[in-house]
């Protein structure tokens, strides 16, 4: 799937309202937390990471990601290759730690 059409199916499950932006930027932040919860559990406290409740809680991230970037205009294909070009100015060569303390904006 390529996110452009990610972004338009989400979009069906879009419920329209006043405060849609602030829902959106805190759902990022709950399930944001919730992978790193697994990732904390796994690390810290012995459980199985598991690949499957990994994919569902970036997923719904993904879908907060989504409707914000609707409601202000952007395509997750125009985020994704944004990012990728400014990764490209501060990394040209691969990350590394003196390009990261002398990083380009």
């Amino acid at each position: 799937m390529k996110l452009n059409e990610y972004q338009e199916l989400a979009s069906r499950t879009a419920s329209p309202h006043p405060y849609e932006l602030a829902n959106y930027a805190l759902g990022i932040a709950g399930e944001a937390g919730e992978v790193a919860d697994l990732i904390k559990k796994n690390i810290f406290h012995g459980h199985d990471l598991s690949k499957e409740e990994i994919n569902k809680e970036l997923g719904d991230v993904l879908w907060y990601i989504s409707q914000i970037a609707r409601l202000v205009g952007l395509t997750l294909d125009e985020i994704a290759t944004s990012n990728i070009d400014k990764l490209i100015r501060r990394y040209p060569n691969g990350f590394s730690s003196q390009d990261s303390i002398n990083r380009v904006k």
